[in-house]
């Protein structure tokens, strides 16, 4: 299995915190957001190669950290220099999966979010599933729900419908940017874009996806933490540093 990260946003909110230094590196707790995730999934023994895909600004940053690390990990810059030209991610993925030729099952997760859980309960949930996965959790707000992922599932957790940044939300089951594609789903990419889905959100992919073949919603075991401004910033290093 394989391990994509995204890290090819500019965190323009956290500025000036991140004008010139990527936000996945940042030191929570100690470490730097992408340590606390690899990690994690490192000690499952399923993942034997990494990608993080950034952007032609940060990918100095990105080299530098990944000198550092003893896992196979291959930095992709995917030439963009400003917020305002960003791919969007799921050219991204796309992008990397051309330029690494990974051609196997793969787990996609963003660099800039935190789990007070194991991401081990994912992948063990996805390999038994034997088919592509995301996760849910509850989220009672409905103005947050229509900032992200929105899934219906039945009671086997197939997924019914998914939108990205719903106007009506039909459930409050909302996505966290991790996912686990099998290798022949993930090769549909192409096909999905050319469909029309979304490029911007990860959870494009996954809306359009699930039109096509099952795909199954694990609810999380625990919180995550979206690192997206100042304040939230510090809210994870106090509260991940309490946890870990």
């Amino acid at each position: 299995m394989k391990c994509l990260i995204l890290a090819a946003g500019y965190a323009t909110r956290l500025y000036p915190l991140t004008e010139n230094f990527p936000k996945p590196l940042l030191d929570v707790g100690g470490k730097t957001i992408l340590d606390w995730l690899i990690d994690d999934v490192a000690a499952s023994g399923k993942i034997d190669e990494y990608a993080v895909v950034t952007n032609h600004k940060f990918a100095g940053h990105f080299e530098t950290w990944a000198s550092g690390r003893s896992e196979k990990i291959t930095v992709v810059d995917d030439g963009t220099t400003a917020n305002e030209t960003r791919l969007g991610a799921v050219r991204d993925i796309q992008y990397a999966l051309e330029k690494t030729g990974f051609d196997d099952d793969i787990l996609i997760m963003a660099g800039d979010n935190l789990l007070d859980f194991s991401l081990i309960k994912f992948i063990e949930y996805a390999i038994a599933a034997g088919t592509s996965c995301i996760m849910r959790y509850y989220e009672p707000s409905e103005a947050k729900l229509h900032k992200c992922g929105v899934v219906e599932v039945d009671n086997h957790d197939l997924i019914l419908s998914m939108e990205e940044k719903p106007a009506v939300p039909r459930s409050h089951w909302c996505c966290p940017p991790f996912y686990f594609y099998r290798r022949q789903d993930v090769a549909r990419i192409p096909e999905g874009m050319a469909a029309g889905c979304g490029v911007d959100a990860p959870g494009s992919f996954v809306a359009w996806l699930s039109t096509k073949v099952p795909i199954r919603a694990m609810e999380m075991p625990g919180h995550r933490y979206d690192i997206g401004t100042l304040d939230s910033y510090k809210a994870a290093q106090a509260t991940y540093q309490g946890i870990h």
